[in-house]
């Protein structure tokens, strides 16, 4: 399979926990490839895909942060309008849902990719994979 991990952040919704965060990722040569922040109330959650996985979760626990490992997968998306639409058509045809997602475009690669967390994860790999859909692995994450 090819998922690869994110990392969530449970953080109060104040000011200055970003830079927490993103202090602490820095310090430690983490780099930060894809990243959301959700607030829901008093509380926020912060989603990222980071080069190195691992010692990203290593030091923000250390730090003191609640944090935890999801799979997701790293869908290469077509930068064109529509190309969410075919990759979300593609999962809903096949009962696939999409619990959350979100994209950034790489300036290197000229690649827009798509994190997405799905209810079945084995399955949407299948699907999209014979939909012709290209998903990343996690080095190709980690060097984009």
């Amino acid at each position: 399979m090819v998922a690869i991990k994110q990392i969530s952040i449970f953080v109060e919704n104040k000011p200055g926990r970003m830079a927490r965060v993103a202090k602490t990722l820095s310090d430690a040569g983490v780099n930060i490839r894809a990243l959301t922040i959700a607030e829901a109330g008093d509380f926020g959650v912060i989603r990222m895909v980071v080069d190195d996985t691992e010692k990203g979760y290593r030091v923000l626990r250390e730090r003191g942060l609640t944090v935890s490992e999801t799979e997701v997968l790293a869908v290469e998306l077509k930068d064109v309008p529509g190309g969410l639409y075919e990759i979300a058509k593609t999962l809903g045809d096949h009962e696939i849902n999409m619990d959350y997602a979100y994209a950034f475009v790489t300036a290197k690669s000229e690649r827009a990719m798509l994190i997405l967390r799905v209810d079945d994860i084995k399955r949407a790999t299948q699907v999209l994979q014979e939909a012709g859909v290209r998903i990343a692995t996690r080095e190709e994450i980690q060097r984009l």
